[in-house]
């Protein structure tokens, strides 16, 4: 047989005989860089040392300096590794799956009694023990009815049934860690002593239905994260203490802004300071969009599946949808309703009302729509996931020519907005047609040429995200960077030439004759939920002084002060300063406290001098000192300050 040719990343070409392993590769070039070597790529495709190569190909051999494909492999490896651990020390547990997560991995096992914090210590003690064991790692490639055998034997059902689910012609592949052996696509490292056994980390116990089935048998899910340093390691952990830190729920309580219980899963309950932030950030969202050109609307939330049926939705969506039954006029069949997932078959029939004309065009139609989803309630997260929401949606009816406008005033307006709220980077990501959609091929190829034509006309900063557009169409995403550096998905411009056609959207062109609209999907903060979550965690509950729900106390220090206090908040209410007093008979310092606790941006502490002079002392949080002012400098300054960014001189 004749030789196959390898070719490397510096170009250089090599032939080797076919069969050979990326191992054997990586000894020919030399002895470190076998004794280093974890893995190869091949054409692309991440590669075991051990798998044979049949024909010609690139190929690059990664070591542990290769950052991508190390962690994965050092993730990968502790899966299985914990999964022996947990074995040796408790034979009687069955395991299931271990993926990679980002960050890290996890593993689920079927085990009658619980996992304990004292059992993760053993358990990460095991693991250790067994990376400095150096042990091999070694795989075949075994054929069916040989996997199911030896599953059945070892009493492990669960690897019966995912050898059983794998695909016909699919390889079963089988990997030993020593003595432990666990079904696996790969690849994996060269033995276990490769793993950094300072760098990872057990993370939490978890329940976890088999294969997400809530019908299946409940499983417990070991969480951990790994990387390749103790250093990296060390660097996430603060990172994740900074993140418990800012969590929205624990500041949501502290400032009392909302709450979620049982009687109303997924829902919020909001207090009158966080429904003074959301009223605060919605009514800047108002003015921006009015400015923009956009008109408001307002849509049903209870609908009737026709329409659910007649756009797509009903089946693509209907698994996460509320349905209500009426037996609507005592008829002999019910009619089913749903409460809306979502606002755009709704923002059609607003534009069906009236034959439109293309001088109409382009028509931006936006709703504050409140819309509810079914979300399993274990995937419920306060305010990041939720049941009830409201987005701040929007619709623009165009032309294909206007979509290259649209699109560029959409980024300007998307991009102005963010850097109001404090974020000033955000990422963009094109993606394209999913494996299930609807419409043609011929009309995918129109709608993602004129997008990308359209983003390609206002940046080249963007990346591609195949096979992860909308049902509809395909869409842009926009990422934005946090404090302390997460990326959250909120904005979206989705290009729709399906939905129109579905529900008979139609106008007048140029010519006389009638044309299908293009859709243009679009929205800035996602859900106003969501994004007032991410605010609380990026300022770590201090908002900027023009969104905090109480902008100031007035403090008197004695209750001589008490009547200048209620006048100095009189004259801050006057000037749209959200001001309060804080008459109790406390000390002042019990009162900064509290009060800074409660995120409040600025404290005004009054007293005899004060009123003497006509002055305030102020606080601001996170400060120390004070600064004295003028009660008329003071007020004229916390206005200025309490401006929307909208609203302040340019």
């Amino acid at each position: 047989m004749a030789d196959i040719t390898l070719t490397f990343p510096d170009g250089a070409a090599r032939s080797f005989p076919p069969g050979i392993t990326a191992a054997e590769v990586a000894q020919s070039i030399s002895k470190s860089l076998a004794r280093r070597a974890i893995s190869a790529r091949l054409d692309g495709a991440h590669w075991d040392l051990q798998w044979p190569i049949a024909a010609d190909a690139a190929i690059a051999i990664h070591t542990l300096e290769d950052e991508g494909p190390a962690l994965e492999l050092i993730r990968h490896d502790l899966a299985h590794i914990m999964a022996r651990a947990v074995q040796e020390l408790w034979p009687e547990v069955r395991v299931t799956i271990g993926p990679v997560i980002k960050d890290g991995w996890f593993y689920d096992f079927d085990r009658e009694a619980p996992f304990t914090p004292d059992d993760l210590g053993a358990i990460e003690k095991r693991m250790r023990e067994i990376i400095a064991l150096r042990d091999p790692v070694r795989t075949e490639v075994w054929d069916r009815a040989r996997a199911i055998a030896h599953y059945r034997a070892a009493g492990e059902p669960f690897k019966v049934e995912l050898v059983e689910a794998i695909p016909a012609g699919e390889p079963i592949r089988m990997y030993w860690h020593g003595p432990w052996q666990d079904l696996c696509r790969g690849p994996h490292l060269q033995h276990t002593g490769q793993v950094p056994p300072d760098a990872f980390r057990l993370m939490s116990v978890a329940g976890a239905y088999w294969r997400g089935d809530p019908r299946n048998r409940q499983l417990q899910r070991i969480y951990g994260v790994a990387f390749r340093s103790r250093e990296a390691l060390k660097a996430h952990l603060t990172l994740l203490e900074e993140a418990a830190r800012r969590d929205h729920r624990r500041l949501g309580r502290e400032m009392e802004l909302f709450h979620f219980q049982e009687e109303a899963p997924g829902m919020v309950f909001w207090h009158p300071n966080g429904w003074t932030v959301w009223r605060t950030l919605e009514d800047y969202m108002r003015r921006r969009l009015r400015a923009a050109g956009y008109r408001e609307i307002r849509t049903p939330q209870v609908v009737d599946r026709k329409l659910w049926e007649a756009s797509g939705h009903w089946d693509n969506y209907r698994a996460n949808m509320f349905l209500t039954e009426i037996d609507e006029d005592h008829a002999n069949e019910k009619r089913t309703n749903a409460l809306k997932p979502m606002n755009c078959p709704c923002h059609v029939q607003v534009f069906n009302q009236g034959m439109k004309s293309y001088r109409d065009l382009p028509l931006r139609l936006a709703e504050f729509g409140a819309c509810h989803r079914y979300e399993p309630h274990g995937a419920l997260h306060g305010l990041m996931r939720v049941r009830g929401f409201t987005q701040d949606d929007a619709h623009i009816f165009c032309t294909e020519a206007q979509i290259e406008g649209e699109c560029a005033a959409f980024i300007g307006l998307l991009s102005s907005i963010y850097r109001d709220l404090g974020f000033a980077r955000f990422d963009i990501k094109l993606s394209t047609r999913p494996e299930v959609r609807a419409g043609t091929d011929a009309t995918w190829d129109r709608a993602e040429g004129a997008l990308e034509q359209a983003i390609r006309k206002v940046t080249d900063a963007f990346v591609v995200d195949p096979g992860e557009g909308a049902f509809y169409g395909p869409k842009l995403d926009f990422r934005l960077t946090d404090a302390i550096g997460r990326e959250w998905q909120c904005g979206t411009f989705q290009c729709d030439f399906v939905l129109p056609e579905r529900l008979g959207a139609e106008y007048v062109g140029a010519d006389g004759a009638r044309h299908r609209p293009v859709m243009l999907h679009r929205a800035i903060l996602g859900s106003f939920e969501r994004f007032i979550g991410i605010l609380l965690e990026n300022y770590a509950g201090r908002l900027p002084f023009w969104l905090a729900p109480v902008q100031a106390v007035v403090a008197p220090i004695v209750s001589e002060a008490d009547d200048f206090a209620r006048s100095v908040a009189a004259a801050l209410l006057a000037r749209g300063v959200r001001a309060t007093t804080d008459l109790r008979n406390e000390k002042i310092g019990y009162k900064v406290r509290e009060h800074s606790l409660a995120k409040v941006p600025v404290i005004l502490a009054v007293g005899r001098d004060e009123i003497a002079a006509g002055t305030v002392a102020l606080r601001r949080l996170g400060e120390e000192g004070t600064e004295s002012l003028a009660l008329a400098a003071a007020v004229a300054r916390l206005a200025a300050e309490a401006t929307p960014p909208d609203l302040r001189p340019a």
